[in-house]
């Protein structure tokens, strides 16, 4: 058996995300996803103000901000996949901070 990914601490975390839900969730203030490192599942928490940075001309009502989620969701999954290290933080937050 070979190790890939993360496994045995070796190589880097390979990160999948074979589900397309999102949701937005009005009390945080962001659109969440889930992302896979093997059966491990990883939360990401986009904040509507990044989505707004993405699309400027956006509204901020859920339908819209999911709308922009759907728009750029290459570009959102890269920069998870770029924040995602591994290890053991289930949860990320993607904001213009």
């Amino acid at each position: 058996m070979t190790a890939s990914g993360n496994e045995m601490g070796k190589g880097h975390a390979v990160l999948n995300f074979p589900n397309p839900s999102r949701i937005h969730d009005a009390s945080r203030h962001c659109v969440c996803f889930w992302g896979y490192d093997n059966a491990r599942e990883i939360a990401f928490l986009v904040d509507d103000a990044m989505l707004t940075k993405l699309n400027p001309d956006t509204g901020s009502d859920e339908s819209a901000l999911l709308a922009v989620f759907d728009r750029n969701r290459d570009r959102i999954l890269g920069m998870a996949r770029n924040l995602y290290k591994g290890g053991p933080q289930n949860r990320y937050s993607i904001s213009i901070d």
